[in-house]
């Protein structure tokens, strides 16, 4: 079982920062990917971020030049640099461990996070 818990969310300005972070913790062997997702309020939950254990990452376009996501392979944790922030990255960021396995022949699975609430004002 793997746990996953975000942290750094706030309310903050039209055109400030914020970073965001997510710990792993639980029995891990490896975790394939991890990533940040956003749900708005009365829509659907959306891809923000991803990254690999390679570091290989992929972003929304809304987000592309905006935010920044790494991730500390020896501790599990990702991070989600926001810069720039509009009022429509107002959303509960989630954090994703995806193909997380407990031992080297575990069957990989797929774990969230409870979600950090970004509110950027006008």
């Amino acid at each position: 079982q793997v746990q996953l818990v975000e942290s750094g969310g706030g309310l903050v300005q039209a055109g400030g920062s914020l970073r965001l972070s997510c710990a792993a913790s639980g029995v891990i062997f490896s975790i394939n990917a991890m990533g940040w997702y956003r749900q708005a309020p009365g829509k659907q939950r959306v891809l923000v971020a991803t990254i690999t254990s390679e570091g290989s990452t992929n972003y929304a376009d809304s987000v592309e030049g905006r935010f920044t996501i790494s991730r500390v392979n020896a501790n599990n944790t990702v991070y989600l640099q926001m810069n720039s922030l509009k009022p429509e990255d107002t959303a509960v960021y989630y954090c994703e461990a995806d193909g997380a396995r407990s031992w080297s022949a575990g069957i990989p699975m797929n774990y969230w996070g409870k979600g950090t609430l970004v509110t950027v004002s006008s």
